[in-house]
Formats: C-alpha cells, structure tokens, sequence
C-alpha cells in the first residue's frame, strides 16, 4: 500500500514505476496489493523513491488501515455507498416490475402497485440524496463538527 501511496504523491503509473525501477509492471501490481517484495525489489524501489530501505520497508510493515489517508478512506466509503445504491435501485425496479405484472394480472381495476412504487420510490430518492451528498446534512465536515463536538476539542 506504501508503494501505491508513493507513487499517486509522485503522479506515475505503474509503468512509468516499472520503467524507473527495472521491474515489471506485474511484479509493481503484485507489490501494491501486499505481497512482500524482495530485497532487491525493495532496494530499486527505496532509489526510485529517494528514500532509503529501511524507511521504505518500515512503512511496508504498518498495516494498511494505517497507511491509508483521509481522502483514501473517504473515496473508500464513497464507492462503497454508491454501490449500495445502484444496488438498491436495481432491486426496486425488478421488484415493482414483477409486483406490476403480478397487479396487472390479479387485479388491473385496482392498481395498487403505484402505493408501492411511490413508497419504496420515497426510500431511493432519500438514499440517492444521501450517496450524492445533494443538500450535505451529513456530510464528512458534519462528521467531523460532530466528533469535534463530542470529544470538546479540534482535530
């Protein structure tokens, strides 16, 4: 995760890593998803960070909750949410084209379906305006106010 983190500061890909360190492509790939360098692995890759081993093999070791900044953490989350979304999204359509069919079938001078729809409908907006941060009630610098707050100090 180090060696990711290093190399987004510096503004390269992998391959422009690869070509600086004399390594492959894979073997960069393999290394930012946690597999432990080799010596020599680790030592074109402390030169090409201008830095030395041991730092470099120092921040290797920590683990990657700790390695991780803000704005990672944040992005994290973000994908996660968004996710969550579509997901509930697509269950909402399949779910209330099938109970559509089904009301269309069983009842069609009652359409009770819309209630549905317009009830669950309610439930995606308010989650979409939550995953887009639309107005930002709960936003992280709300977050951060509110942790602030609680622990009666700055962070």
């Amino acid at each position: 995760m180090i060696v990711r983190k290093l190399r987004l500061q510096r503004g390269w890909s992998q391959e422009k890593l690869a070509d600086r360190t004399g390594l492959s492509t894979r073997t960069i790939q393999r290394i930012e998803r946690g597999q432990t360098p080799g010596a020599e692995s680790l030592r074109l890759l402390a030169e090409a960070f201008e830095m030395d081993v041991a730092t470099l093999q120092k921040g290797m070791t920590m683990q990657d909750d700790k390695i991780m900044d803000n704005e990672e953490e944040r992005a994290l989350t973000y994908v996660r949410d968004l996710k969550g979304f579509y997901s509930h999204l697509i269950k909402y359509v399949i779910v209330v084209a099938v109970l559509f069919v089904f009301n269309l079938i069983k009842s069609p001078d009652h359409m009770w379906v819309y209630w549905l729809m317009f009830g669950w409908g309610i439930g995606i907006v308010a989650h979409a305006l939550n995953v887009f941060e639309v107005f930002g009630f709960f936003s992280p610098e709300w977050e951060k106010k509110q942790i602030e707050k609680r622990l009666g100090k700055d962070l």
